[in-house]
């Protein structure tokens, strides 16, 4: 199938069953910009001191009261959660192809303010990625200039800052944990970019604990909904009839005969990053200090006869692994039992961890495999 992620941009990742296709909508560029996710160890940014930051202060959506039957208040939930949602404009220099100096808008999406009191908007990562200018454009017409507080490529989640916090409204957080197949669902976000700007799209969960082979969004178990979602509603708000934040709208299969199939990162999932990344402008993740090599397919391993797994092409001295015994040439193939068959399935399961936790690894090498126990080692957001 082949799935994008609903911004501005277009990309191909590698999969070992699924195409990777990020919808491109700049008419005037047609410029790509490539993010590619392999699970290996920079960790190399230092974090930012502050102190522990606390979600939601300042004015918040109201609740929208329903009576969960007949009284379906699409509009109550629009006016309570619209002014939240913004929209996102990532500018990049481009003077080399056009003769000039300067920024231009090379792709845009969505995002919602999770804080209103600090100004911290919540989107993904992909919306961001390699901006040298952040225009954060609220409900009330304004501009705004923003700053990037921390992305993370694992996760596909980043927050952002704005300086002027006046009038502001955050959204509220619900439990996604909590979902049930068939509740109804509200997205909302700017599809195509200002021109539509806050467009809300209706459906239900249509399933949960989706995972896709896309990079950043592998890491969760996805909710899934039929409400419609757009290039440019990355980073937007999947709202439930309370008014209350369940998700993180990032891609949608764009087979052709398939329609209705939306994707969203569960909100109680992407919290714990979140708040790494305005606390300390990083996200910490468990690893094991290898890389792995994309091009290992299951075809590649079909015909020597190997198993599919993770193809781990270099280890770093002194790390976890390289502890372990793990060496170039090795195929990754579980993780405490669970069966991996890729590099993206191999960080979903790690990203279940955290640094120091002690898991158990099978390696195939030379036709057979042999478990090893390691400790999971920090990284670091880039």
């Amino acid at each position: 199938m082949d799935y994008y992620k609903d911004n501005n941009y277009s990309r191909r990742g590698p999969g070992f069953f699924l195409t990777v296709v990020v919808a491109l909508i700049s008419a005037l560029l047609g410029g790509i910009i490539a993010i590619a996710l392999v699970p290996s160890v920079y960790g190399n940014k230092q974090p930012t001191p502050s102190s522990q930051v606390v979600l939601n202060e300042g004015p918040t959506t109201p609740s929208v009261q329903t009576d969960g039957v007949t009284n379906f208040p699409v509009t109550e939930i629009a006016k309570a959660t619209g002014p939240a949602v913004v929209g996102i404009a990532n500018f990049q220099s481009r003077g080399a192809f056009f003769g000039g100096s300067g920024t231009t808008e090379v792709g845009s999406g969505s995002g919602f303010i999770i804080d209103a009191k600090n100004g911290f908007i919540v989107t993904n990562n992909h919306v961001i990625a390699g901006a040298e200018k952040i225009i954060v454009s609220l409900a009330d017409g304004r501009n705004l200039d923003a700053k990037l507080v921390g992305g993370d490529e694992r996760t596909d989640l980043a927050v952002v800052q704005i300086s002027d916090t006046k009038d502001l409204v955050a959204t509220r957080q619900g439990d996604s944990s909590k979902l049930q197949v068939g509740e109804p669902v509200v997205a909302i976000g700017n599809p195509g970019g200002q021109e539509f700007a806050r467009s809300v799209t209706t459906g239900v969960v249509s399933a949960t604990n989706r995972i896709l082979n896309i990079p950043g969004e592998a890491s969760f178990n996805l909710i899934q909904t039929d409400a419609a979602i757009n290039p440019g509603n990355s980073g937007g708000p999947l709202v439930n009839f309370q008014g209350q934040v369940i998700g993180i709208n990032s891609a949608k299969n764009q087979e052709p005969g398939f329609e209705g199939m939306g994707f969203a990162i569960p909100i109680t999932d992407a919290l714990p990053t979140i708040k790494q990344l305005i606390e300390k402008g990083y996200a910490s993740h468990p690893g094991l200090n290898v890389q792995i090599d994309p091009r290992y397919t299951a075809e590649y391993a079909s015909q020597r006869g190997w198993p599919e797994g993770a193809y781990v092409s270099k280890v770093t001295p002194g790390g976890p692994a390289d502890k372990a015994g793990i060496r170039p040439g090795d195929v990754l193939t579980k993780i405490n039992g669970i069966a991996i068959k890729s590099s993206l399935e191999l960080t979903h399961q790690l990203l279940k961890h955290k640094p120091g936790d002690t898991v158990s690894v099978t390696v195939f090498r030379d036709n057979k495999t042999v478990d090893v126990s390691l400790v999971l080692t920090e990284i670091k957001s880039i």
